[in-house]
């Protein structure tokens, strides 16, 4: 089952189909037990009337059981005897003995020759039995009647008769009434069940479905988009605030940073050859002029063009490294040594560097020494080019982390201009940083750098004149 509707219809479908078929049973099962207490009752009141009368002495033959038909009754003493049934009950169970004939002839509780001076004697004898007050026990039985076989509630009530004989009344209440409560309402719960579920199931489909036509929408954009490779269309974005309008913002926004993307590396690719055409121009050009008269082969300027091409692809390569997701390095560095070092090597310089780093150190940082010295060559670089007569370098502590300073006291950087300069390739000078070597890539390089290691790299003024380049890097504690 493909379809997300289809799948969200037969969930719901079976999650409304599991909680009523409970709440059915649960119904069911409290109309059952009410209607079961209900039979209860009816047995106790015919059994505590039996008993009633048995208190009183009223001979067995004699009893009143005038609703019989209704409520079967069961006489027994205390041996287990049946001594009394109601009329035409032909059998019972459930009641601790299945007997349905008395046991024993008739016991009048008095003496005399005829009805009228037994209840003469009666009346005059004050001796009178009891009945239980004990709540009765109830059992489940059958009893059948004139033919008729039914289930019944039978509640069990204890009485003693004036001789002082104690004897137990099973009365029982038929429960074909509850059983057809419980059927007419067990049916039409099965019979409408079918048509909650399918309304269930069909409105959670229509639901679904209109929920979901926005993500139809969204789809077919993305598949016309990647088939036409235009990055500048977007997905529809629906009026809602729901979980597809943020998908389809989010997925617009997407399609704007691969767009963005993609015209960085087509402008880094056009810009790259342009940079390498120019050194592989030139020492090709060289070396043609020295195959064909090597007296006139410039051996310097071909080394200069090859160490310019070297370091031109270092730095392409480690910016596609740097693309890529490369991660530092977590090697525990100190900086304020590593800036000595590095200067104390620069032993070519148009300008000598000036080094303000404390012996004393707690200048650690985590991160790659060979990329961090990268960064600090570039910014050394880039300020022996535009320095007059002073380039220097500090290192403190700041904000919970370390900063390295290099400044000089060139021209400066413009304020309009200080964000565009870490955009690869951008020359501010073309013709004084062409001449020089300069591919625009170093200051690019370095704020790759600083910013993969947690770090921030900014241009300031350095004053009335000169530019100020702070590289800040957590504090490795």
């Amino acid at each position: 089952m493909r379809s997300v509707r289809a799948r969200a219809a037969l969930g719901a479908t079976v999650v409304v189909a599991l909680a009523l078929a409970a709440a059915g049973l649960a119904v069911l099962l409290v109309l059952r037990a009410n209607l079961t207490d209900q039979a209860g009752l009816q047995a106790e009141v015919a059994a505590r009337e039996t008993a009633g009368q048995l208190a009183l002495g009223v001979p067995y033959d004699k009893l009143d059981m005038s609703d019989e038909e209704d409520h079967p009754v069961q006489v027994t003493d205390e041996d287990g005897r049946v001594v009394a049934v109601s009329k035409d009950l032909e059998a019972i169970s459930g009641t601790g003995t299945g007997g349905v004939a008395p046991q024993r002839p008739p016991a009048p509780a008095a003496t005399g020759d005829d009805d009228e001076e037994r209840d003469d004697d009666a009346s005059a004898d004050p001796a009178r039995g009891e009945v239980s007050t004990d709540d009765p026990d109830f059992t489940h039985g059958t009893a059948t009647v004139d033919g008729d076989r039914a289930d019944c509630r039978f509640a069990s009530v204890e009485a003693t008769n004036p001789a002082g004989l104690t004897l137990t009344v099973h009365a029982g209440a038929p429960l074909a009434g509850e059983q057809r409560a419980v059927a007419s309402v067990r049916g039409a719960m099965l019979a409408g069940l079918p048509v909650v579920l399918l309304v269930v199931a069909g409105v959670t489909w229509l639901v679904t479905r209109r929920a979901l036509r926005p993500v139809e929408g969204i789809r077919r954009e993305m598949a016309a988009i990647t088939a036409s490779e235009d990055l500048s269309r977007r997905v529809p974005e629906p009026g809602s605030h729901d979980e597809i309008a943020r998908l389809a913002r989010t997925t617009n926004e997407t399609l704007t940073a691969l767009e963005a993307s993609v015209e960085r590396q087509r402008r880094f690719v056009a810009d790259a050859s342009h940079e390498l055409r120019n050194p592989i121009a030139s020492l090709r050009t060289q070396l043609e002029v020295g195959a064909a008269h090597p007296g006139l082969l410039d051996v310097t300027g071909a080394v200069a063009d090859t160490v310019r091409l070297q370091a031109l692809a270092a730095d392409l390569l480690l910016l596609a490294r740097l693309d890529a997701g490369e991660r530092p390095g977590a090697a525990l560095l100190e900086l304020g040594a590593l800036v000595r070092e590095e200067v104390s090597q620069r032993t070519g310089d148009r300008i000598p560097v000036t080094v303000s780093a404390p012996e004393a150190g707690g200048f650690e940082v985590t991160g790659s020494r060979a990329q961090l010295a990268r960064v600090l060559g570039n910014l050394l670089d880039n300020a022996e080019r535009h320095a007059h007569g002073a380039v220097a370098v500090a290192v403190r502590r700041e904000g919970g982390g370390v900063v390295v300073e290099v400044t000089d006291d060139g021209a400066g950087v413009p304020e309009a201009e200080r964000e565009r300069i870490f955009e690869r390739f951008v020359r501010l000078d073309d013709a004084r940083t062409r001449d020089e070597g300069g591919a625009g890539l170093g200051l690019a390089i370095a704020r790759d750098v600083a910013v993969r290691h947690g770090g921030l790299l900014r241009v300031s003024g350095a004053g009335e004149r000169g530019a100020r380049f702070a590289l800040w890097l957590p504090d490795a504690r």
